[in-house]
């Protein structure tokens, strides 16, 4: 890394030699297309960047209307997904080899790993079938490594290596497309009849094995997803942005009904609009600062970054791009809420399953606001094994200084939620919505302690 001034630049990783811009121009040509501004016409939007480094890629692919998640595993220094945050690109904690990641079958249209850390050729591909898991049919797994190089194919060892993953990839119907240098690009079939084509391992799962129940299962090393009314390939998917806006038949996949997914981004839009003019200029202005202070210096964006607790159907994230805000959101659906994560995912957002009295799988300080509708009411209902003051803490941990809280629920929760707030030291402030509503916006702020 390079201090310039008061700005950070950062090199690309080690296997881009020629730079990113090369290396994503190298990805489009292996796929078929002119040059990565192609992607998003090929169906690619989500991406899966499995130990990604400085987040170069994730950065380069933002840029052309790209969403790529970074994971990676917890490292105590030097971190990886605390960069790639840092930077303002998604990134979350998380180990790609121990169980299946929190994301929901056939959620990503290209996975991509640049000398990772997995050895693929083990424990009988199993790796290789939760990528296939994550890819939509016709999705593509880009790998880039030196094993499979000519030099190093002089040894008999990463010979025997690369015919294992080269057999393990055409037994999960996956075509290469392309081979250059140290990268390869395969394509997974869009055609279900592939499998029953197939003579050898992986086997397909059991009609019983539920798809949409991703979280913190053991990796599963059959073939799943096949029979989901979400197989559809990417190229037959509607582009971003018009992704985002899911019509009756796509909405009838997720069970949901048009009028309720009408009437949601309805409200959203409305409560985007009453946020910005209800709250302080301090959290959306474009050149925000505080009084007595001189102008800012550049990115003038103070939000960057939005973690929703309580997502739903993702409609706070598509009110905010269609408002014109330049954030991202981390779409969060806990594991007590109906699960709309497939939903999410197909809207061409990110998002991830989690329990709320867990630990969140991010650094600490690393979001800018965190926003909860509805949250409090759905812990009420259940019998949890945490408090509120547990949650909240959670929440304190993972905001960075001087970052927003956003709380809508109804009055007496909210009051509650109050003087929890006040526990924490944040500034908190109660808003009224809607005179004939119950509702209520808590906003708080958590404050910059200075030793």
């Amino acid at each position: 890394m390079m201090v310039e001034e008061d700005q950070i630049s950062f090199p690309s990783d080690a296997h881009m030699s020629d730079g990113v811009e090369d290396y994503a121009h190298q990805i489009a040509e292996m796929i078929g297309l002119r040059n990565e501004f192609n992607f998003n016409e090929a169906g690619v939007r989500t991406v899966l960047d499995i130990e990604c480094g400085f987040g170069t890629m994730g950065a380069h692919l933002f840029e052309r209307d790209l969403l790529t998640m970074c994971i990676a595993n917890y490292e105590a220094s030097g971190s990886q997904v605390q960069i790639t945050l840092e930077r303002g690109i998604p990134a979350l904690i998380g180990s790609f080899a121990s169980k299946q990641l929190p994301y929901p079958y056939l959620s990503f249209d290209m996975v991509h790993c640049a000398r990772c850390n997995i050895e693929w050729d083990k424990n009988d591909g199993i790796f290789l079938v939760e990528v296939d898991r994550l890819l939509r049919p016709g999705g593509y797994f880009v790998w880039t490594s030196s094993l499979h190089t000519h030099r190093a194919l002089r040894d008999k060892e990463n010979q025997k290596k690369w015919a294992t993953i080269r057999d393990l990839a055409n037994n999960l119907c996956w075509e290469i497309l392309s081979q250059q240098e140290e990268t390869i690009v395969w394509k997974k079939t869009n055609k279900r009849d592939c499998y029953s084509s197939r003579k050898s391992e992986p086997v397909l799962c059991a009609r019983s094995h539920d798809p949409e129940l991703p979280y913190y299962k053991p990796l599963n090393p059959c073939i799943a997803g096949t029979r989901s009314k979400r197989w559809i390939p990417i190229e037959h998917r509607t582009t971003w942005p018009s992704q985002a806006r899911l019509n009756s038949t796509e909405l009838d996949i997720h069970g949901v009904n048009s009028e309720v997914f009408g009437e949601d981004t309805s409200t959203w839009d409305s409560m985007v609009r009453n946020y910005w003019s209800l709250l302080s200029p301090l959290i959306f202005s474009d050149h925000p600062k505080r009084p007595g202070d001189e102008e800012p210096h550049p990115p003038f964006n103070m939000l960057r970054n939005v973690l929703d607790m309580n997502a739903h159907f993702g409609g706070f994230n598509a009110a905010l791009l269609k408002s014109g805000k330049s954030v991202w959101v981390m779409n969060v659906v806990p594991t007590n809420a109906p699960n709309y994560l497939p939903l999410i995912f197909d809207r061409g957002f990110i998002g991830v399953q989690h329990d709320w009295c867990e630990a969140f799988p991010t650094y600490p300080r690393t979001y800018d606001m965190v926003h909860a509708d509805g949250f409090l009411s759905l812990e009420k209902r259940q019998k949890r094994r945490c408090s509120t003051l547990d949650i909240f803490l959670e929440v304190d941990r993972i905001l960075r200084p001087e970052g927003w809280i956003i709380i809508r629920d109804t009055a007496p929760l909210i009051e509650a939620a109050r003087s929890v707030a006040a526990q924490l030291r944040w500034d908190a402030r109660i808003l009224d919505l809607d005179i004939a509503s119950d509702e209520k916006l808590l906003v708080c702020q958590k404050p910059f302690l200075k030793k």
